[in-house]
């Protein structure tokens, strides 16, 4: 049985010792032992759902949050639920540890085994949503991997709460799920210069808390992403399917990083369609803004003209801006200049625009007639994810259990020498 220690009694250093030295036990473990400790963490979650939504209400309560950020922090029993049966289906996806990637035998007899194994220690840094604590504990488990939290403030209780009842079950080892105090930045500047502790850091939430951890840790990091993300509705497209996709996009869910934030709408069918879908926005709640064009032709309606920084903005929130373009070449243009390389989507019935579109777009994740909601770890078959990452090396787009393990060679020889 784990030793329960509250987030503000233990320095984050030894924190981060008992945290290297779990994943070293962790690395041990068989995808049996895995399992059956995930298992038992969903039904510690369900057991405990009273205890976890008292402790969220209370930080819903003191957090002066509203609106769309006020939802990212709330759970209710159908999200703990939720979270529950996220960890079930980590549980049951294939274990990648050991896997082997690429086996053969040299000239001079070497055999040589490329595996996957555990990256080690995973640092997270991450804004408001308690599921995420959830989710990353899981997904880490499973990997072999030991897990440190530094959660947003709002969220405290929930997240302590939430590591209390995760690290008491039995088969957790000490330290391998350890949350550190969020009164205050020192603990990310103390995680993020944590090198030879801890392995790799993945921030997540928005551009200004990733760009200050991208800029000054020392730690390596996986970068996942703002989501300034764009739909452009091609000459050719379906309106009926344009407006499902957008509206979807925009409003099902508006607080998260694959919500679309800007719409790119062809000229030839401009003054048609950007009318038609500026009112079913305000209709659904949301605040408009467009350049000139779509301004004019929007005229009578609550629209804003958009100023220069709203093309680089995620918004976050039930706000979308509106510009009209020339051609499928400069609402490309548009996207690789502007968006944060995340999810872009064009809605078109010619394959050749299309398939432009698909390979010319520099983003982690690229649609073709379906909503940018769809970027995620859950959506794509991988269960829970860390997050979804804009940049190139080590990984792109949701990240999951594959992505959170590196490689050895493993080499059987006969006495040979060079």
């Amino acid at each position: 049985m784990a030793t329960i220690v509250n987030s503000t009694s233990t320095s984050t250093r030894d924190k981060l010792v008992r945290a290297r030295e779990a994943a070293s036990r962790l690395a041990q473990f068989s995808t049996a032992e895995k399992d059956v400790v995930l298992l038992s963490i969903a039904e510690a979650i369900e057991a405990n759902a009273k205890s976890i939504l008292e402790a969220n209400h209370e930080d819903v309560e003191n957090s002066g949050l509203t609106g769309a950020m006020r939802d990212r922090l709330l759970l209710n029993p159908n999200r703990i639920a939720e979270m529950a049966r996220g960890v079930r289906e980590v549980a049951s996806l294939p274990d990648p540890i050991d896997q082997t990637l690429a086996e053969f035998t040299r000239p001079n007899g070497l055999r040589i085994r490329k595996l996957r194994v555990p990256l080690g220690v995973v640092g997270i840094i991450y804004e408001s949503r308690p599921n995420v604590t959830v989710d990353t504990v899981a997904l880490t488990l499973k990997t072999g991997n030991a897990i440190v939290l530094r959660g947003g403030k709002e969220a405290a209780r929930s997240n302590q709460r939430l590591v209390e009842i995760m690290a008491a079950v039995s088969g957790v080892p000490t330290g391998a799920i350890e949350v550190l105090d969020s009164s205050t930045r020192d603990s990310v500047r103390e995680l993020i210069q944590a090198r030879g502790l801890v392995d790799v850091i993945i921030p997540r939430g928005g551009a200004q808390l990733i760009s200050f951890v991208v800029e000054n840790s020392v730690v390596p990091v996986i970068e996942t992403g703002a989501g300034n993300c764009h739909i452009f509705v091609d000459e050719t497209a379906d309106f009926e399917m344009a407006d499902r996709i957008v509206i979807n996009a925009k409003t099902q869910r508006p607080s998260v990083c694959n919500a679309a934030e800007k719409l790119l709408v062809h000229e030839r069918v401009a003054a048609e369609y950007v009318p038609r879908i500026v009112r079913k926005l305000i209709e659904a709640g949301a605040e408009v803004r467009g350049d000139a064009e779509a301004c004019r032709l929007a005229a009578g309606m609550d629209v804003r003209l958009a100023e220069a920084p709203d093309w680089d903005e995620e918004y976050l929130r039930l706000c979308m801006a509106i510009r009209v373009v020339a051609d499928v070449g400069e609402a490309i243009a548009h996207i690789n200049r502007h968006s944060t390389k995340h999810s872009e989507a064009i809605i078109t019935a010619d394959d050749a625009r299309a398939h432009q579109f698909l390979r010319q777009v520099d983003s982690a994740v690229v649609y073709w007639n379906a909503s940018t909601r769809f970027t995620d770890g859950g959506e794509f078959g991988m269960g829970a994810e860390m997050g979804v990452s804009t940049q190139k090396l080590h990984c792109r787009g949701p990240f999951a259990l594959e992505e959170l393990t590196s490689t050895k060679y493993e080499i059987v020889g006969t006495g040979q020498v060079r």
